[in-house]
């Protein structure tokens, strides 16, 4: 099973470094965002506690954006080769390249992330409140990626080609609504109820506790975990799910041709 897995990730990493310019970009947005966000804060003259929230919210975007499409392209790859139905020929299952390209997008991730922090540090003053909390605080990131990412797996599977589009949409919808630049008592009450079902919420709550804010939530780590492991084994059995019935109706033979 780690050959397997660890096979995908080497994969994932001979398309990452031969497509240097494929991570410029992913880099170039989350940056531009940060230095938009730093310059708001500056002209509204925000103090640094809530420079720091907002600067967490910008730097945590960046980092599951990235993370996020490398989970999607463990199967983007193969649908944008025509190759997919050599894949599963392959003896395998779908966490093996699920989980094989996570690993890429933790690595790049870390690499945005602390680029970002560093950048963040010097040009705005931003620190992280300990490294402790930052670690868990990024393990509940890539977690979160993980979910995102294999639920566009799901939807590709299940639709084919033609809804890619969510691969780049639907983190940005997700961060929106848990709260990536606000509380989330800032939203209308639907959506506050729905943020208490994204686990990102909890994390984002947690980390900035760290800054001073009182979370609006309770037993933030607890829920996050919890409700983080939850829904990646609800989506892996909608994910086998997607594929049997892509199978039957010929969806994957289309996605080859």
């Amino acid at each position: 099973m780690i050959g397997k897995i660890l096979a995908f990730t080497y994969r994932n990493w001979i398309f990452a470094k031969r497509n240097l310019f494929a991570f410029f970009e992913l880099l170039f947005w989350p940056v531009v965002s940060l230095i938009s966000m730093g310059l708001m804060s500056g002209f509204l003259k925000l103090d640094q506690t809530l420079l720091n929230f907002v600067l967490t919210g910008a730097i945590t975007a960046g980092t599951i954006q990235v993370a996020t499409l490398d989970v999607a392209y463990g199967l983007l790859y193969d649908v944008w080769s025509k190759s997919i139905k050599h894949t599963f020929l392959a003896p395998i299952e779908h966490y093996h390249f699920i989980i094989g390209s996570w690993i890429v997008g933790i690595v790049r991730g870390v690499i945005i992330f602390t680029l970002m922090g560093v950048f963040s540090h010097y040009a705005f003053g931003f620190d992280i409140p300990s490294y402790k909390m930052a670690i868990i605080f990024m393990a509940g990131v890539f977690l979160n990626a993980l979910i995102m990412g294999m639920v566009i797996c799901f939807f590709i599977t299940l639709y084919g080609q033609r809804v890619e589009i969510i691969a780049w949409a639907f983190a940005t919808l997700v961060m929106l609504i848990c709260g990536i630049y606000y509380p989330v008592s800032q939203l209308p009450s639907f959506f506050q109820r729905l943020a208490e079902l994204i686990p990102l919420t909890y994390f984002l709550e947690y980390f900035r506790s760290g800054y001073g804010f009182t979370p609006l939530l309770t037993r933030l780590l607890l829920k996050g975990f919890i409700m983080s492991l939850v829904y990646i084994g609800l989506i892996l059995v909608a994910i086998n799910w997607a594929y049997q019935r892509s199978r039957k109706n010929g969806i994957i033979m289309r996605l080859s041709e």
